[in-house]
């Protein structure tokens, strides 16, 4: 499974990222320009994922983990962004609403 971090997140440009948190959370905070698309939902909503490479981002990188295990088993190429939307708040970057 690949994967990034914050700073390499940070410094990405033209990569969709896809939250994989519930709406409650991703309602509350989340990384500029994330699209939500719950776990939950996720293999429901195939349709709406990026046809390109894309990251796929959490809460802390357990669900996005996952996520991202059952994705690439599908042939999508995705990422996962290791410590998740906390780690991007601990860090000072900028939080949409």
């Amino acid at each position: 499974m690949k994967s990034i971090d914050i700073a390499q997140l940070a410094a990405r440009e033209g990569v969709p990222l896809i939250d994989v948190r519930e709406r409650d959370e991703y309602a509350s905070g989340r990384v500029p320009g994330a699209v939500n698309i719950p776990l939950s939902e996720l293999g429901d909503r195939l349709e709406e994922l990026p046809g390109e490479a894309f990251d796929v981002i959490c809460l802390l990188g357990g669900r996005s983990a996952r996520a991202v295990q059952a994705l690439e088993s599908r042939g999508y190429d995705v990422t996962n962004v290791e410590g998740g939307t906390d780690a991007w708040i601990a860090q000072g970057h900028p939080v949409e609403k």
